[in-house]
């Protein structure tokens, strides 16, 4: 006697709930924390709202964008905003790159020296001003006495426009260097070691080795800490705030600085909000060419393979 057989029934997949879960805890977050103080910003820069009276502001629809089209100051500090942000990337990526590449090789101390090269990255923003603040001051600081020992004398570091702009960008470099140096460290470690040998194998130098092997596992480590770096340069203020206060000269007035000195110096809370959206669109911007590149680059390594 045949014992008949069940016919299996197809049922639909059932939809994993899990990363919904994650990613609508995200959402909401951001939605709640990021979300509406962006749309309260942007309701506040439609009006003329006064410091001293938050709450009595009258719309003014898009005078204030209209009033910082026609700002050369507001101009200027974008114009610094894109250089500080430029030079900073430029020299932590080339900086932290360098030293990871440099402790991802083994030498007696290596352990202590990538200690003392994080320390800045772990050490609180103001005590990093604080030091560089004494490294820079005219009359007993560090620089002009080394200056003076050179024979090239004495000069103002933050007091002279010459001069505004190299130091805070010295400061901020010293300052989130090593953090591209860590996170270029980690990408370092996942390059597999027959890669390496392949490379010793067919006679490379160092600099071959490191183009051919080294940079094409690196880059989608450098792009991502690139694009961090560059938000972060955007929205950047107790460093410029505390060695400069946006001068000398204005030399160091980047958007965010521009915000404070509009929203709390002239009390125009009004005026400044329109500063800070404008300067939000700009970081995205600059993410969404990011993204724009990243996903040409995700295809041409597709029709490589």
């Amino acid at each position: 006697m045949s014992v008949p057989q069940t016919v299996p029934t197809s049922r639909k997949p059932r939809t994993p709930l899990a990363p919904y879960l994650f990613i609508g805890a995200a959402v909401i977050y951001l939605a709640v924390f990021a979300g509406v103080p962006i749309l309260k910003g942007f309701q506040l820069s439609l009006t003329d709202t006064q410091l001293i009276n938050p709450n009595g502001g009258s719309p003014v629809g898009l005078d204030n964008y209209a009033a910082l089209v026609g700002s050369e100051v507001f101009l200027r500090s974008v114009v610094t905003t894109i250089v500080y942000a430029f030079c900073t990337v430029a020299g932590s990526l080339l900086i932290g790159t360098v030293s990871a590449v440099v402790l991802n090789r083994a030498f007696p101390g290596r352990l202590l020296a990538r200690a003392v090269i994080v320390m800045p990255w772990a050490v609180p923003t103001v005590a990093v001003v604080l030091v560089f603040r004494w490294i820079f001051n005219n009359d007993n600081g560090v620089a002009n006495a080394a200056f003076s020992a050179l024979g090239i004398g004495a000069q103002g570091w933050l007091t002279d426009p010459r001069y505004g702009m190299l130091s805070i960008l010295i400061a901020t470099v010293w300052k989130v260097s090593p953090f591209v140096m860590l996170v270029v460290l980690a990408a370092l470690q996942a390059v597999p070691d027959e890669l390496y040998e392949a490379a010793r194998v067919d006679g490379a130098d160092m600099y071959s080795t490191f183009k051919s092997v080294v940079l094409p596992h690196l880059m989608p480590t450098l792009r991502i800490v690139g694009l961090l770096m560059t938000i972060w340069s955007f929205r950047r203020f107790e460093i410029i705030w505390l060695l400069t206060g946006g001068g000398p000269a204005d030399v160091t007035n980047t958007i965010v600085i521009n915000v404070y000195q509009q929203a709390f110096g002239n009390s125009q809370l009004g005026f400044g909000a329109a500063i800070g959206v404008l300067g939000l669109l700009l970081s995205l911007a600059v993410t969404l060419v990011y993204f724009v590149l990243e996903t040409r680059t995700e295809r041409k390594n597709r029709v490589a393979v």
